[in-house]
C-alpha cells in the first residue's frame, strides 16, 4: 500500500552511554532513484509513500544516540557492535572517553549540534548535522578512516545540493554574491575595530611615557607641548573612527536594502530560519568557529572530501585494488573539477583513464567484472574534456 511506513525499527545499544535506541531503518524498495550525477549524487527520487517525498534517505544514513549524541554510520557493523571483538577491544574505550570528554566541555560542540537535531521540521539540515557528528566521532581515534570521512563529506555536499535545487540558478548566484558581500563587510568592520583598539593601545603607551614617574620635573615644560601634539592627532584619528562607524552603519543599511530588492521582501538569503538562528547557514558558521573541518556549504564539503579521498588513495590500505580504487581516483578528479582545481583534476582523470583501460584489458573476457570499470572510464573521459574546457574558459 502507498501509505505504508517505509521504515522498520532497529534496536541498538549505544556503545558510549549504554542507552537503548530505536532507529528507523529504510525498507528495501521504499523509494526509487531516477538518475545519478557525475559524482554519483542521486538526481531524482520517488518514495512509495508520498508523505516522505521531502525526505532525503541520507537522514537515515547515520544513527545518533538520543542521550549522548554519539553518531556512527548505520551499518550492519554498528548494529552488531557487541559481537565485534576488534571494536570492543581497540576502539570502544577510546571513543567512549573522548566522546564523553567532548560532551562534558563547556559549550560542547557535540551538545550544540545534538540539541539542534530536528528531523521533523528540518530533515535535510538534520541529515547534515548528523554527518558532521559522525565526522567528529570518527576523528576521535588515532587511526580514523580517511575513506569514511571522504564518504561522509561527499554526502554532505549532496544534501547541500538538494537543498539548493528549488532555487533558480540566477537566485543561487545572487545569493552567493550577497553572502560574499556580507562576509567582506564583516571583515571590514572587524578591521576598523582592530584599528581602534590599536589606537587605544598606542594612546595608553604615550600616556604612560608622559606620567610623572617617567618625566623629570625640569623636563615637563619642554615635553608637554609634544604630548599636546600627540593628543591632537590621536583625537583627529578618533574622529575619523567615529565617521567610519557611521559609514559602516550606512553600508549595513544599504546591504539589507540590497537583499530585499534582489531576493524578495524579507531579504533572507537562507530562505528560512533555523531554531533561534536567522538561518541554517548562520548556525553552520557558529559550528565552524568551534569545529575545524565542519563545512558550511557544498563547495567546502567537496574540498574536504577531496582531501580525505586523496589521503585514503595515497595510503592504499583502505581502498581495494580494482573497481574501488578506480572509483576513488575518479571521484578525486571529478570533485577537484567541481571546486576548480583543474590541474589536480587532470592528473587524476589521467590516472583513472589509464588504470581503467588496464583493468578492462586484464579482464577482457569477463564483462561482469568490467561493467563498472567501463562506466567509470566513460565518465572520466567525458569529464576530463569538460575540465579542460572549464580551465580554458576560467
Amino acid at each position: 500500500m502507498a501509505e505504508e511506513t517505509p521504515f522498520y525499527m532497529t534496536k541498538v545499544e549505544c556503545p558510549v552511554c549504554k542507552t537503548a535506541n530505536e532507529y528507523e531503518t529504510i525498507k528495501v524498495g521504499a523509494y526509487t532513484e531516477s538518475g545519478r550525477d557525475t559524482d554519483f549524487c542521486p538526481t531524482g527520487r520517488t518514495w512509495r509513500n508520498p508523505r516522505y517525498q521531502a525526505y532525503n534517505p541520507l537522514l537515515y544514513f547515520t544513527a545518533t544516540c538520543k542521550s549522548c549524541f554519539y553518531t556512527r554510520e548505520f551499518t550492519r557493523d554498528f548494529k552488531e557492535w557487541k559481537s565485534d571483538s576488534y571494536f570492543k577491544t581497540y576502539r570502544q574505550k577510546v571513543i567512549k572517553d573522548q566522546h564523553l570528554g567532548l560532551l562534558s566541555e563547556p559549550e560542547s560542540i557535540i551538545r550544540l549540534i545534538g540539541d539542534h537535531l530536528d528531523p521533523k521540521r528540518h530533515p535535510n539540515e538534520t541529515a547534515i548535522l548528523k554527518l558532521i557528528l559522525a565526522i567528529i566521532d570518527e576523528r576521535l581515534i588515532d587511526k580514523s578512516s580517511d575513506l569514511d570521512l571522504a564518504r561522509f563529506y561527499l554526502r554532505i555536499a549532496w544534501i547541500f545540493r538538494e537543498m539548493e535545487k528549488e532555487e533558480s540558478p540566477n537566485h543561487q548566484s545572487i545569493k552567493g554574491y550577497l553572502i560574499e558581500a556580507d562576509n567582506k563587510l564583516e571583515t571590514f568592520k572587524n578591521t576598523v575595530e582592530k584599528l581602534k583598539l590599536r589606537l587605544h593601545n598606542f594612546e595608553n603607551a604615550i600616556s604612560e611615557q608622559f606620567s610623572d614617574e617617567h618625566i623629570a620635573p625640569e623636563l615637563k615644560s619642554i615635553l608637554y607641548p609634544i604630548k599636546d601634539k600627540y593628543d591632537s592627532e590621536i583625537g583627529s584619528i578618533r574622529e575619523i573612527g567615529s565617521v567610519l562607524d557611521a559609514k559602516i552603519d550606512a553600508l549595513e543599511e544599504i546591504n539589507e536594502e540590497h537583499k530585499k530588492v534582489a531576493l524578495g521582501s524579507n531579504g533572507d538569503m537562507a530562505m528560512a530560519g533555523f531554531h533561534e538562528f536567522g538561518s541554517f547557514y548562520e548556525f553552520l558558521g557558529k559550528i565552524a568557529q568551534k569545529c575545524e573541518g565542519a563545512p558550511k556549504n557544498e563547495k567546502e564539503a567537496l574540498e574536504y572530501a577531496v582531501i580525505c579521498y586523496r589521503r585514503a588513495f595515497e595510503d592504499g590500505r583502505s581502498i581495494e585494488a580494482g573497481n574501488q580504487q578506480l572509483q576513488a581516483s575518479y571521484l578525486i578528479a571529478e570533485l577537484s573539477r567541481r571546486i576548480g582545481q583543474h590541474e589536480q583534476a587532470k592528473d587524476y582523470f589521467n590516472t583513472t583513464i589509464r588504470q581503467g583501460q588496464e583493468l578492462i584489458y586484464r579482464n577482457k573476457g569477463d564483462r561482469s567484472k568490467t561493467a563498472l570499470a567501463r562506466k567509470i572510464l566513460e565518465l572520466a573521459i567525458e569529464q576530463a574534456r569538460l575540465s579542460v574546457s572549464e580551465a580554458k574558459a576560467g
